[in-house]
C-alpha cells in the first residue's frame, strides 16, 4: 500500500508513534523517524531495520525551530523528497489533572510551543519536499478536543488548534495535491498513558459504542490509509478513531 513511499514520522520513539512506524514499514514504506528521545528513537529504528524495514532516525526537538530546520535539511540531503508526513509528536504526559485556574503558565506555553507551533513548523519545513505528484499529511490530534475533556485544558486547546490547522492547511496545500487530514483517537493503554488515573481510562472504556480499551494497534491502519493517494478525497477531515466514544 505504501511501496516506494517515503514517510516522515515525528514522535516515533515509543508508543503510538512507534506502532504507526511499524505499520508503515509492513506496508512497504521507507521511514524517516524523528523524536527528542534520541536513544529510544535509535532503538526503535534499529528494531525496524532488523525486521527488514528501510528506516533511519534523526533527533528532533519540536520546541526548537533550528532542530526542525536541521531535520528538514537532513531529509533534503539524503532522500531529496518525501511522500507523507505524520505529525504525531506532542506533549501529552503530565499535563492534566489541574483545573484551568491552576495551570502553570510555563506548562501552557510549552504545550503550545510543541503541539501547535511544532506541527506548523514541521509542515512548513517539509512541504517543499513533497514529490511533484503530491502526498499526504496526517496530524494526530485527540478526541478530547471534540468532547472537551476537563482538567486537561492546555492539551485540549492544543489539539483543537491542530484540528483547525488541518482544515486551513488542506485548503492551502490542496492545489499542490497534498492532502491534510487529522485523526482524533481516544485515550489508549500504553506506556505513554501509564500516568492517567484509572477512573479516566474507565470513563472511556465504558463509554465507547464498542466498549473496551483502545490500543495503538486500533488506529495504525487508519493512518496507513490516510497516507495513500486515495485519501486525498478526505482532505480537511477529522476522523475520530475512538471506537465510538465521540461521533463527528
Amino acid at each position: 500500500m505504501l511501496d516506494s513511499k517515503i514517510i516522515v514520522l515525528t514522535g516515533a520513539a515509543r508508543g503510538v508513534g512507534a506502532d504507526i512506524a511499524a505499520a508503515c514499514a509492513r506496508h512497504g514504506a521507507s521511514l524517516i523517524l524523528g523524536d527528542i528521545l534520541e536513544e529510544r528513537g535509535q532503538t526503535t529504528a534499529k528494531a525496524l531495520a532488523d525486521s527488514g524495514a528501510r528506516v533511519r532516525f534523526h533527533p528532533l526537538d519540536l520546541a526548537e525551530p533550528r532542530s526542525i530546520e536541521a531535520f528538514a535539511a537532513s531529509i533534503a540531503g539524503c532522500e531529496g523528497r518525501i511522500d507523507g508526513l505524520v505529525n504525531n509528536g506532542a506533549i501529552a504526559t503530565d499535563v492534566g489533572g489541574k483545573v484551568f485556574e491552576e495551570i502553570d503558565i510555563d506548562l501552557w506555553d510549552r504545550v503550545m510551543r510543541v503541539n501547535i507551533r511544532g506541527t506548523w513548523l514541521m509542515t512548513r519545513a517539509l512541504s517543499p519536499l513533497f514529490a511533484s505528484a503530491g502526498g499526504q499529511i496526517v496530524n494526530v490530534a485527540s478526541d478530547t478536543a471534540l468532547w472537551g475533556a476537563p482538567r486537561l485544558l492546555a492539551y485540549v486547546a492544543s489539539k483543537g488548534a491542530v484540528l483547525s490547522m488541518t482544515r486551513s492547511l488542506a485548503r492551502e496545500l490542496g492545489p499542490r495535491r497534498i492532502g491534510v487530514t487529522a485523526i482524533a483517537p481516544g485515550i489508549m493503554r500504553n506506556e505513554a498513558t501509564e500516568y492517567v488515573p484509572a477512573a479516566r481510562h474507565d470513563l472511556y472504556e465504558q463509554g465507547r459504542a464498542a466498549p473496551g480499551p483502545q490500543t495503538p494497534g486500533d488506529i495504525v491502519e487508519t493512518v496507513v490509509f490516510l497516507l495513500t493517494p486515495g485519501a486525498l478525497a478526505l482532505t480537511g477531515q477529522t476522523l475520530p478513531v475512538n471506537a465510538g466514544f465521540v461521533f463527528n
